[in-house]
C-alpha cells in the first residue's frame, strides 16, 4: 500500500507543472492577440467626423450671472413719533394697494389737531370782528369833500378861483399904471414908461394868475393840508387810510396773516395724526418690518420695506470688454437657477455709465426687465444672463468648433480630405456657429473639429 500512495504522489506532482505553463501561454496569446487588433486599429486610423457648410441664423451674445430684483422698493415710514401698537404683516407676505401695514398710538397726534382746530376758530372769529368794525361808510365817503391838495383839476380850479376873487395880482412884466395921454399943449408925447420893473430885493419874479382861472400853474400849489376822509374811505397813497398804512400796522392784515398761518398748523397736524399709519401705496411684497409691536419709533425713519413685484427684473455685471458691446433696448434670455429648461424673454433697460474695479478687471452693471415673469420668481434668486448683441439670418455658417480665429480676426477651416487649411472671412462669431462671409460654398464638407 506504500508503493501504490508513492506512484499516486508521482502521478500527482507531474501535471501541475504541465498546467501553468498550458494558462501562461493562453494569457500571453491574448494580450498579444489584443496588441495586435490595437496596432491594427491605429494604423487604419477612424475617418474624422464632418459637417456640412448650410445656411441659417447666427447670433452672437455674451453672457454671465446675475441675480433678481424688484423693479423698485419703497421704504414707509411713520410722519410722527409714538409707540408702535400694531404691525399686520411680515416679511415675505403679498400685500394690496392702499393695505394697512402698521399703526402707531395717535393719542398726541389727536390732541394736536384738536389744539390747531381751536386756534384757527380764534383767529377766524377775531377777523370776522376786525371786518364788521372797519366795513367803511358808503355815505359819508361820497358826500365828503373832495381833496385840496391836488394841484390840477376841479379841486384847484375852485382854490384858483376864490383866491382870484378876493386877491388881484399884477401880471409880470406890467407896471400895473394905464398908458398915459398925449398932452395937446406939449410939442412931443411923453415917452412911455418901461415895461420892465425896476429891480426890487426880492429875487422871486410876481407871480402870474391864469387868464382863464383854471387853477394851472405855481401860484395854486400853495394850499392846506386837505383833512382826512371817514374811517375806512380809500384815500390817496401816503394817507393815513388803510391803503397808506405800513403791513406791520394794519390790525386787519395782521389778522388775515393770523388765519393763514393757523389753516397751515392744522394741515400739518392733520398730515401727522395720518402718519400714524402706514398703508401699501402700491401693490407688492413686503421685504423688512423694522420692529416689532411696542417698538418706539421716530418720524421720518423707514419701518417697513415694500418691494413692487409687478414687473420684476435682473441685475448683472459684465467685464468691460462685453459691456463695450451692450446697449440699451438689446433682447436677452434669463434662466432662474434650477429651472435650466426655463429660458424667460428680457430686455436691457439700463447699462451703468461708471464701472467699478473688482481688483482685476472693470466691471459695469446691467438692468434687464423680464417681459413675463413667472409669479413664484423668487427676489435675489440668482440667473444666468444672455443678452443678444447680434443677430443675422440666412447666412453661410460652419459651427464654431471647426473655424481657427487668428489674432487679425480672419478664419480658417480645413476641408474634408484636405491636407491645408482654407482661409476664409468671417463675420458674426456667435457661441454655436461663426458666419463665413467668403471662402466657402454652401455644402461644402470641413472637419467639425479644427
Amino acid at each position: 500500500m506504500g508503493i501504490h500512495l508513492h506512484v499516486w504522489r508521482a502521478v500527482r506532482r507531474r501535471p501541475v507543472p504541465a498546467v501553468g505553463a498550458t494558462v501562461t501561454l493562453v494569457a500571453v496569446t491574448v494580450v498579444a492577440g489584443a496588441a495586435a487588433f490595437s496596432d491594427g486599429a491605429d494604423r487604419t486610423g477612424t475617418p474624422a467626423a464632418t459637417v456640412r457648410v448650410d445656411r441659417g441664423e447666427v447670433t452672437s451674445a455674451v453672457a454671465a450671472t446675475g441675480s433678481v430684483r424688484p423693479a423698485a422698493s419703497r421704504g414707509l415710514a411713520f410722519t410722527a413719533p409714538g409707540t408702535v401698537t400694531e404691525v399686520r404683516v411680515r416679511p415675505g407676505a403679498d400685500v394690496t394697494a392702499g393695505q394697512v401695514l402698521a399703526v402707531l398710538d395717535d393719542g398726541e397726534a389727536h390732541a394736536e389737531v384738536t389744539r390747531a382746530e381751536q386756534a384757527l376758530a380764534d383767529a377766524r372769529a377775531a377777523l370776522d370782528d376786525l371786518e364788521v368794525e372797519d366795513e367803511p361808510d358808503t355815505l359819508a365817503c361820497v358826500t365828503s369833500p373832495v381833496s385840496a391838495t391836488r394841484g390840477d383839476g376841479a379841486g384847484g380850479a375852485a382854490a384858483a378861483g376864490t383866491a382870484g376873487d378876493t386877491v388881484r395880482t399884477t401880471p409880470s412884466g406890467d407896471t400895473g399904471s394905464p398908458t398915459p395921454k398925449p398932452d395937446p399943449d406939449q410939442s412931443s408925447p411923453s415917452p412911455t414908461p418901461s415895461a420892465t420893473p425896476a429891480p426890487t430885493g426880492s429875487s422871486v419874479s410876481p407871480v402870474k394868475p391864469s387868464p382863464s382861472g383854471t387853477g394851472k400853474g405855481p401860484a395854486a400849489t400853495a394850499t392846506a393840508p386837505a383833512p382826512a376822509g371817514p374811517r375806512g374811505c380809500p384815500t390817496e397813497p401816503g394817507g393815513s387810510g388803510p391803503g397808506g398804512n405800513a403791513a406791520g400796522a394794519d390790525p386787519l392784515l395782521r389778522a388775515h396773516q393770523q388765519v393763514t398761518a393757523a389753516q397751515l398748523a392744522l394741515a400739518e397736524a392733520e398730515d401727522r395724526l395720518a402718519g400714524t399709519t402706514i398703508t401699501a401705496p402700491v401693490a407688492g411684497r413686503v421685504l423688512s418690518v423694522a420692529g416689532p409691536v411696542g417698538t418706539r419709533v421716530s418720524a421720518g425713519v423707514r419701518f417697513v420695506e415694500l418691494a413692487v413685484v409687478e414687473g420684476m427684473q435682473v441685475t448683472a455685471t459684465f467685464p468691460e470688454a462685453d459691456a463695450g458691446q451692450i446697449a440699451v433696448g438689446q433682447t436677452a434670455t434669463v434662466t432662474p437657477a434650477g429651472r435650466s429648461g426655463t429660458d424667460l424673454d428680457a430686455e436691457v433697460v439700463q447699462l451703468d455709465p461708471v464701472g467699478a474695479s473688482d481688483g482685476q478687471v472693470v466691471r459695469f452693471g446691467v438692468r434687464l426687465a423680464l417681459d413675463d415673469a413667472p409669479g413664484d420668481l423668487l427676489i435675489g434668486q440668482s440667473a444666468a444672463v444672455r443678452i443678444q448683441i447680434a443677430t443675422v439670418a440666412d447666412v453661410l455658417r460652419v459651427p464654431a468648433a471647426a473655424v481657427e480665429v487668428r489674432p487679425d480676426g480672419s478664419g480658417a477651416v480645413l476641408l474634408a480630405g484636405a491636407a491645408e487649411p482654407r482661409a476664409v472671412v468671417i463675420g458674426v462669431r456667435g457661441d454655436q456657429f461663426v458666419e463665413i462671409r467668403s471662402g466657402l460654398a454652401e455644402g461644402d464638407l470641413i472637419l467639425a473639429a479644427k
